[in-house]
C-alpha cells in the first residue's frame, strides 16, 4: 500500500498544534496560580517592620484604580504604598441603595470588629457603609468590603497577595491601639481642573462636598475630622 505522506504530515502538524495549545493552557494556569498565591507572612512582616502598628489612613480613587496606604510620622501622614485595585463595580458616583451594584464614595472608618480574616474572599474588612451621611440621605446597603479574590459586587477587590499586605497593616494598627482607621473614597483625584470636567454631572454637588475633605488632607497631611450637618459632610 502506498503511504500517504501528505496525510502523515497533516496528522503530525495537528498533533504538534494540540501539544502547543495544551502547553500554553498549562502555562496560563500556572501563571494564574502564581498571581493568587499569597505572600508568605514572614516576607510581609520584614517588609513593613518599621511601620507595622503605626496609625494608618487609607484613600481610594475609583477612576485611577488606586488604594493609597498612609502612615503617621511626626503627627503628619506620609504615603507608605500605593496599591492597584483589581476591580470595583458600578460607575463613578455614590452608592444609593442595596443591590445597585455600586461601589460607594465618601468618608468611612472601621475598627477591629470590621475585620474578616476568614472571608470567602481571602481576607476582608468592612469599610463601615452606610455611614451617618448615607443614612441621613436615605442611602441603603450593607457588607461593603475591601477584600481579595479580584471579584466585586459593590466592594473594592484586590488580588490575594495585595490584600495580604493591606490586611496585615490594618490589623497591626488596630491591635497596637488605633481605635478606627479612616478610609476616604473618591471618584478620581480631585484637582480643580479634573472636577470642572464634571460640572454637568448629576453628582457634581456631592463631589464638591467630597473635595472639601480631599483638599484639607492635601493641605495638612492629617485626615480631617468628619461630621454630618444638614445632610452634608462638614470638616474640622
Amino acid at each position: 500500500m502506498r503511504k500517504n505522506v501528505f496525510l502523515d504530515k497533516f496528522v503530525i502538524n495537528k498533533m504538534s498544534t494540540c501539544n502547543l495549545i495544551l502547553t500554553l493552557v498549562l502555562l496560563l494556569m500556572s501563571l494564574s496560580s502564581c498571581e493568587k498565591a499569597p505572600i508568605a507572612k514572614e516576607t510581609i512582616i520584614q517588609q513593613f517592620k518599621d511601620f507595622a502598628g503605626k496609625p494608618l489612613f487609607i484613600r481610594i480613587f475609583k477612576e485611577e484604580h488606586e488604594l493609597e496606604m498612609w502612615v503617621e510620622e511626626n503627627n503628619r501622614y506620609q504615603l507608605l504604598k500605593s496599591y492597584k485595585i483589581c476591580t470595583w463595580s458600578g460607575s463613578l458616583g455614590p452608592k444609593l441603595k442595596e443591590g445597585d451594584g455600586q461601589s460607594p464614595e465618601g468618608f468611612y472608618s472601621f475598627g477591629q470588629k470590621h475585620l474578616k480574616p476568614d472571608s470567602k474572599y481571602h481576607r476582608a474588612f468592612n469599610i463601615g457603609y452606610p455611614n451617618e451621611f448615607d443614612i441621613a440621605n436615605g442611602r441603603t446597603g450593607s457588607f461593603i468590603m475591601v477584600h481579595g479574590d479580584c471579584v466585586s459586587i459593590g466592594c473594592y477587590a484586590m488580588t490575594d497577595p495585595i490584600i495580604e499586605e493591606i490586611y496585615y497593616l490594618v490589623e497591626q494598627a488596630l491591635l497596637k491601639g488605633q481605635d478606627k482607621i479612616s478610609i476616604h473614597i473618591f471618584p478620581f483625584r480631585m484637582s480643580d481642573e479634573k472636577l470642572k470636567k464634571f460640572k454637568d454631572n448629576k453628582n457634581y454637588p456631592f463631589w464638591q462636598n467630597l473635595k472639601e475633605g480631599y483638599d484639607l488632607f492635601e493641605l495638612n497631611k492629617v485626615p480631617p475630622k468628619v461630621l454630618v450637618e444638614d445632610k452634608k459632610y462638614k470638616f474640622k
